[in-house]
């Protein structure tokens, strides 16, 4: 089993950006924090992260393919910004037919209200918000016990 994780915008500036908000761990510590889940997991995780738009839609387009071949089964997407204003990305992932969860670090909901409204969250199957890093540990979780179920179903 396999799980991609996708960062977006200023998410590799974990630790330096706004630090009320985001913590003091920096990028590297959530690709090891994330690691050590998978490991936990039993499962292979790729962690990629990009500040651009057009790359994450390229790289979700990749997943779609890494999909048919059986070669991924579930995506924890935290689209940063993006999350607010990016129909090219709710696009890449509309076609996408297995476990997407989108994970934000802050409570997108009681910060400023343009973060209120996320528009891929329509194309995912949930949203962890406000968790924290762990929030991404929670979706890798959830997902791997989603799975489980449909497989033994």
């Amino acid at each position: 089993m396999k799980i991609l994780v996708i960062n977006g915008p200023n998410l590799n500036f974990l630790g330096i950006r706004d630090r009320k908000i985001y913590g003091t761990q920096d990028y590297e510590y959530l690709v090891n924090l994330l690691k050590k889940k998978a490991d936990e997991l039993g499962i292979e995780l790729e962690a990629w992260q990009s500040n651009h738009e057009g790359a994450i839609i390229d790289k979700l387009q990749e997943a779609y393919f890494e999909h048919e071949r059986g070669q991924l089964d579930g995506i924890v997407i935290n689209p940063g910004a993006y999350t607010h204003y990016s129909y090219a990305i709710r696009d890449a992932l509309a076609p996408l037919d297995f476990p997407k969860y989108e994970v934000h670090i802050s409570d997108i909901h009681s910060r400023e209200d343009f973060r209120h409204v996320s528009v891929t969250l329509p194309e995912c199957s949930k949203q962890i918000a406000g968790k924290g890093l762990d929030g991404y540990c929670m979706a890798m979780e959830e997902i791997v016990n989603l799975l489980k179920e449909r497989k033994d179903d």
